[in-house]
């Protein structure tokens, strides 16, 4: 479905959705991005939505649902595949969402406080080593704020060494700075065949022992790091 029709079908499916699910919703829009699952090949996220304005109680929250048409596309050529049925079913989830963000004031802050350090880590200005943990688990070990996604790497023996990524049902290569254990280390992967619309990090984590601890730890440290595919 080429993207001109989609937005169409998203419109007329967005008038289905009765006026108390759609409370709050600025907009339902479509981006023709693809975004890719950090670790499976066949699986792409569908839909997002993005908290945008509220004022402490979560009652007045209000959101952009935004369904991506190129992972619906890319889905589409994996097999038999029902654009509306797909479409309807990744709308209203993400609705749900909506009204989970309203219910759930706490998460809502915690995520408003990630986009505001992974703005500071674009901007080269300061950031906590750990902001990405508030954001939008998409599973174990793998975070997703904004565009960006964040895969934890819990060996600080890895520093200096090359390690073996998994990136949407691929393997990869990339070799790790050997920087201070205490460093938090932010790999951001460039090379991958189906990279997300912002950055893919691999943070590899600092050491935890006691000495560890009671030390001040340096402040993160962010580098571009090539990938080397291992199936070419």
């Amino acid at each position: 479905m080429r993207l001109d029709d989609f937005r169409v079908m998203i419109d007329r499916l967005a008038r289905e959705v009765p006026a108390e699910f759609a409370d709050g919703i600025v907009a339902i829009e479509v981006s023709p991005k693809v975004m890719p699952h950090p670790r499976r090949g066949d699986v792409y996220t569908l839909g997002e939505c993005i908290p945008l304005e509220w004022s402490g109680n979560g009652a007045d929250l209000q959101s952009r649902v935004v369904l991506y048409h190129g992972s619906f596309a890319a889905l589409a050529r994996l097999g038999d595949f029902d654009w509306r049925a797909e479409a309807w079913e990744t709308l209203t989830h993400e609705l749900r969402h909506h009204l989970e963000w309203r219910a759930h004031v706490s998460r809502l802050e915690a995520y408003d406080w990630a986009a505001e350090e992974n703005f500071k880590r674009h901007e080269g200005q300061p950031f906590d080593p750990l902001f990405y943990r508030s954001g939008e688990s998409v599973e174990d070990g793998v975070w997703k704020v904004d565009d960006d996604f964040f895969v934890a790497w819990n060996d600080s023996g890895a520093r200096g060494k090359d390690i073996e990524i998994p990136w949407h049902g691929r393997a990869y290569r990339v070799a790790v700075p050997p920087v201070e254990p205490t460093t938090a280390l932010f790999l951001i992967l460039d090379g991958l065949r189906a990279p997300p619309p912002g950055d893919a990090v691999v943070v590899v984590k600092p050491a935890q022992g006691l000495r560890d601890l009671l030390r001040r730890h340096p402040a993160p440290l962010q580098v571009v790091a090539r990938v080397t595919p291992l199936d070419a």
